[in-house]
């Protein structure tokens, strides 16, 4: 089986480049997610070249679709070429790269979005980081509460304490999850791994890895 990835500099490549001292000073992902508010209010107050102001506290990059009926609560910054779609929903405290779609009657907030994420259809994504080029199937969803409240632990090769109660999932670069899947908290997918339709995950999911269900979980054959 390969390798339970939970540290940040093994989940992604950040290519954004005011984020990638915060990402260089994460050891581990979920740190970055009470840091979003004030990176955002940081870059706001700062500007960012090519970026427009589309409304007090909302920054877009060039070439943003933005469809009539979708609505954006600021803080929020927006890549070149994203599209967001009829009925999205952003609640605030997102950051999301270039050339992604933020797809219809989705809902984000509190999320880090990097490159050519593609999040379609029906999903929630609160308290997360989408990796480059990480898709989510539509109706898949990011949980990010217990429903006892309590502080959620990360389930890897050890158990890692976070000392946060809403932690939605992490998906490395390439993660793929299929249609109605739910990802329950504190849910780390590894780069380049792949999620069946209608699971139910829990955990560290493997780097490269196939995820059948909890007790399927294959090595993705190289092509």
């Amino acid at each position: 089986m390969n390798k339970k990835v939970v540290l940040t500099s093994e989940l992604f490549d950040c290519g954004i480049p005011y984020l990638r001292e915060y990402f260089d000073a994460a050891k581990y992902p979920w740190e970055l997610l009470p840091q979003i508010k004030e990176i955002i209010k940081k870059v706001l107050e700062n500007g960012l070249p090519g970026y427009t102001l589309l409304k007090e506290g909302v920054l877009v990059g060039e070439n943003v679709t933005i469809s009539p009926t979708a609505t954006i609560i600021p803080p929020a910054i927006i890549g070149s070429n994203t599209e967001i779609r009829p009925g999205a929903y952003i609640r605030g405290n997102l950051i999301c790269g270039d050339n992604c779609v933020l797809g219809n009657s989705c809902e984000f907030k509190n999320a880090i979005i990097l490159y050519h994420v593609q999040v379609p259809h029906y999903s929630y994504v609160g308290d997360s980081i989408l990796g480059n080029y990480a898709h989510m199937g539509a109706g898949s969803i990011c949980s990010n509460l217990k429903s006892d409240g309590k502080n959620i632990v990360i389930h890897g090769e050890e158990e890692y304490e976070t000392g946060l109660r809403k932690i939605g999932a992490i998906l490395g670069d390439y993660a793929d999850i299929g249609c109605q899947s739910v990802l329950n908290p504190g849910t780390v997918i590894g780069p380049h791994s792949q999620v069946y339709p209608l699971s139910m995950v829990r955990g560290v999911v493997p780097e490269n890895s196939i995820y059948k269900a909890k007790d399927n979980i294959v090595v993705k054959e190289k092509r």
